[in-house]
C-alpha cells in the first residue's frame, strides 16, 4: 500500500494500481527508446505486473501497531514480503516467463543484501528461477535485459513520484525519495542525466525536464480518504473497505 498522512486521514493507494499507471505511461514512451522490440509486449506486462505481489494483500491493508499508522510497502516486513513476492512472481511467469524475470529482478534487488534468513532464502530460489528462464528464451540477452529493466525501474520510480507526493506539492516539501530527482539507470543512454528532474506544476500537473513521450500522458489516480477518526472506531480494514474510491486527474507533460 502507497500511503500518504493527512491531518484527519490517510490517502491510501493500492501498490497494483500504481503499477498499472507506470505501465500506462511505459506504453507511450518513443519507440526510438526502445531496444529488442521483440520483448515489446513482455515488458510492458512486467511493468503492468511489478507489483501484483500486493494485489490481494492491498484489498485488506495491514495496521502498523508499532507506529500506530496503516502499513506502507517501505516498512512492511520482509519475512512476510517474501511470500508475496514469490507468488506475484508465480503468477506472472504462468503469462509470461520474460516478464517474470523482470519482475523477480525487481524484488531480489530489495532483498539482495537483507540478513534476514527469509529474504537470503529467497533471492536464492529467485536466482535459481532466474537462470532457468534464461536458459528457456532464445532471444535472451544481457544487455538488453539490462535496458528492460532499466523502463521498469524508472517507470516505477516515476509513478512512486506521482503517488507519494501530494497533488501540488512544492519542490521542498516532496517526499524525501525524490529530493534529488527520478533515478534513471545507465542503461538508459537516451536519457541525459543520472536522475530525472520532475516538479508540480499545479494540482492537476507533473512536468519531466526530458520527456520521452510523443504526447502528454494522461493519468488516473484512484485512492481512497480513511479517516482517521474511523480507525480508531473500527479498525483499518473496515474502514478501507468502507471508504469510497477517489479519482485524482493528472497530466504529465514536458518542460516547455
Amino acid at each position: 500500500m502507497i500511503v500518504r498522512e493527512r491531518q484527519n486521514a490517510y490517502i491510501m493507494i493500492e501498490q497494483d494500481h500504481h503499477a498499472h499507471i507506470s505501465a500506462k505511461m511505459a506504453a507511450g514512451l518513443k519507440d526510438s527508446f526502445f531496444s529488442g522490440k521483440m520483448f515489446k509486449p513482455s515488458v510492458l506486462y512486467a511493468i503492468e505486473k511489478h507489483d501484483y505481489a500486493w494485489k490481494m494483500i492491498d484489498k485488506q491493508p495491514f495496521w502498523n501497531d508499532r507506529k500506530q499508522e496503516p502499513y506502507m510497502f517501505t516498512d512492511f516486513p520482509n519475512p512476510a514480503k517474501t511470500v508475496f513476492y514469490q507468488h506475484g512472481v508465480d503468477e506472472v511467469e504462468k503469462y509470461d516467463p520474460y516478464a517474470a524475470l523482470l519482475c523477480s529482478e525487481h524484488y531480489t534487488r530489495f532483498l539482495q543484501h537483507d540478513p534476514e534468513e527469509e529474504s537470503r532464502l529467497f533471492v536464492q530460489r529467485e536466482r535459481k528461477r532466474q537462470v532457468r528462464i534464461m536458459q528457456l528464451l532464445d532471444d535472451y540477452d544481457d544487455n538488453i535485459f539490462d535496458i528492460h529493466y532499466g523502463l521498469l525501474q524508472f517507470f516505477d520510480g516515476l509513478s512512486l513520484y506521482i503517488c507519494m507526493n501530494e497533488p501540488g506539492v512544492t519542490t521542498e516539501n516532496e517526499h524525501p525519495f525524490f529530493k534529488d530527482g527520478i533515478p534513471v539507470s545507465p542503461s538508459l543512454p537516451f536519457f541525459h542525466n543520472s536522475k530525472m528532474h520532475v516538479f508540480w506544476k499545479d494540482e492537476q500537473t507533473v512536468v519531466m525536464d526530458e520527456f520521452p513521450f510523443n504526447n502528454p500522458i494522461d493519468i488516473i489516480i484512484q485512492q481512497k480518504s480513511v479517516p482517521k477518526k474511523a480507525i480508531a472506531e473500527k479498525g483499518v480494514i473496515n474502514s478501507y473497505l468502507n471508504a469510497e474510491v477517489q479519482q485524482v486527474y493528472i497530466c504529465l507533460v514536458g518542460e516547455a
